[in-house]
């Protein structure tokens, strides 16, 4: 597809990837609302920081704004978006119409993901599609690129140009299970990979060694920024997978200033990353200005 005269189309992350640099992208959250003014300073602090920031899409299944329409939004402000699209709220004919429409409108990096069940989020009661799930949602994009839809029927107003990444959980705790779904994911075309929150970095060096090593993929560890001692905790009770060390509670616990120390802690596990993958995915709820302050402190720049 031809992009009209109009259309902004920011590929820097997509270049960066295939060149091999070390990447850096940041996670922002749409407004529940209408106002978009909070979302954008946040992404604003973050323009010429990072490579790309990634729109979620009705993360923890709770309804926020469209992550396309979210997407759009940063684009026409100079910020390359990653759009999150998950199965769970359309089936095959709107994911393809919504891929569609980002193309056209200049979204090219997508994340794949199956997504969050309904009972987890604030409308328990809504119906989950799932019509597809992340590796079949990779396969479509694919063909979509290829220039045909889902039933390999061509079509007849061109392919699109897509750049899709999935999620992996190097925590996981089936080493088979993670490693066949890694490989399902390659299968189907993903190009780069974000992990979830990595708190056990020896997992993460063990991974990389036997699962993701031999595929020349990018993968972008998840940095989160822990505000607290109480920051951490709930995030072990609550946040399936995670277990933050007790050393680190202990950390934030005994800090005067325990926002800056959490920092810390998310500077040096950017540094940790550096020398085991290619990117870094930093998470910082709602203080995502703190996300380029972390970065100096890791001495982490763009080329």
């Amino acid at each position: 597809m031809q992009d009209t005269q109009n259309t902004t189309v920011l590929n820097s992350f997509r270049h960066a990837a295939q060149r091999g640099e070390f990447l850096v992208t940041a996670e922002v959250a749409p407004p529940k609302g209408a106002d978009v003014t909070h979302m954008i300073s946040m992404a604003a602090t973050l323009k010429g920081r990072v490579h790309a920031v990634n729109i979620t899409d009705g993360s923890r299944a709770v309804l926020r704004m469209s992550s396309l329409a979210a997407s759009v939004l940063l684009l026409q402000e100079g910020i390359e978006p990653i759009c999150q699209f998950a199965c769970r709220d359309r089936n095959r004919i709107a994911l393809q119409a919504d891929l569609m429409g980002a193309n056209a409108l200049g979204i090219r990096n997508i994340l794949a993901l199956t997504g969050d069940p309904v009972k987890v989020g604030d409308h328990p009661h809504a119906k989950g599609v799932f019509d597809f799930e992340s590796v079949r949602l990779l396969q479509l994009i694919r063909k979509m690129n290829q220039g045909v839809d889902d039933n390999e029927k061509p079509f007849t107003d061109g392919g699109t140009d897509l750049f899709a990444g999935a999620a992996v959980d190097p925590q996981s705790p089936s080493w088979s299970g993670l490693q066949k779904r890694f490989e399902r994911k390659i299968e189907a075309g993903a190009q780069f990979f974000q992990t979830q929150m990595i708190t056990d970095f020896e997992r993460m060096e063990k991974f990389m060694d036997t699962v993701a090593g031999g595929y020349n993929k990018p993968i972008l560890a998840g940095i989160f920024l822990l505000k607290s001692a109480k920051n951490a905790l709930f995030i072990n009770r609550c946040v399936p997978g995670v277990n933050i060390p007790q050393h680190i509670i202990d950390r934030l616990a005994q800090a005067k200033d325990p926002i800056e120390e959490g920092m810390k802690i998310a500077a040096e596990q950017v540094q940790v990353a550096r020398q085991l993958c290619q990117g870094v995915h930093m998470m910082a709820v709602k203080r995502e200005d703190l996300i380029v302050p972390i970065l100096n402190l890791a001495g982490v720049t763009l080329n």
